[in-house]
């Protein structure tokens, strides 16, 4: 599949940016805009999310061929590949699968670990809004707000929220086919060791990346290096912009002159 993408900017490798659960590219434009100084940065939506399509098939094996579709048709040989939970099992996925068109290859807060189902507060929330009949994001709020005390995680849930119509509300995730793929999205990674330069990037107050994880992921990229920002927890890049990119410009050994 053919994924949306956005490219901001013309300069220096390609940089490939791939979303986590629930998300979309336009979480990462900030960023993007930012690192485009340095890297021509495309914003992909996986299947399922944003505006790509929706599909019945949701699990890192095809997600990681629409990464190769949507480079292929955007003529992207070779990439920089950075992914947020979902997306960083996807871009791991992917450099297993396509080793040759990694460039560098950076996993923020996922290890290659199967997880544990804890979606289901998320599903309530959703389930909560009748999304046929809900005449405004206020009211959605209302009803996702039991199932979702934490403020910002409601907005980030809300952000898929649009007018599919004059008075007609929908969202942009494919929510029951999120739903019943959960556990492919949670599997663990394949053993299938990838000599790649890689970043493991983790959240101090997240439990995804934890310091016993590390032996098992150096078996399965053995060139990984491992950086935590302790004043973070699973949303890294939003909770700690800053030091997220100054990490990140390290490990693409970006020299900044300003």
């Amino acid at each position: 599949m053919r994924l949306y993408s956005r490219t901001i900017g013309d300069t220096g490798d390609d940089l490939i940016i791939l979303h986590g659960l629930f998300g979309s590219g336009d979480n990462w434009q900030t960023h993007a805009k930012y690192l485009s100084q340095w890297f021509k940065v495309t914003l992909i939506d996986q299947r399922n999310h944003g505006h790509s399509e929706h599909s019945d098939e949701m699990n890192y094996s095809v997600m990681s061929e629409d990464v190769n579709e949507t480079m292929e048709s955007l003529g992207i040989e070779r990439a920089c590949i950075l992914g947020h939970s979902m997306g960083g099992k996807t871009a791991m996925h992917f450099a297993q699968a396509y080793p040759e068109k990694v460039i560098k290859l950076m996993v923020i807060d996922m290890g290659i670990k199967a997880y544990p189902p804890h979606h289901g507060p998320v599903f309530d929330a959703i389930h909560a809004v009748d999304i046929e009949h809900c005449t405004s994001r206020k009211e959605a709020e209302t009803r996702i707000a039991p199932f979702i005390p934490d403020f910002s995680t409601q907005q980030f849930i809300l952000k898929n929220m649009y007018w599919i119509e004059e008075g007609r509300l929908a969202w942009r995730f494919n929510a029951p086919i999120l739903e019943h793929s959960i556990n492919h999205i949670l599997a663990a990674l394949p053993n299938q060791p990838i000599q790649l330069p890689a970043l493991f990037l983790a959240g101090g107050r997240s439990n995804y990346i934890l310091p016993a994880d590390h032996s098992s992921i150096l078996g399965q990229f053995p060139l990984a290096k491992f950086q935590s920002i302790e004043n973070a927890g699973h949303w890294v890049h939003a909770e700690a912009p800053q030091e997220f990119l100054q990490l990140i410009l390290s490990f693409l050994e970006v020299v900044k002159t300003d």
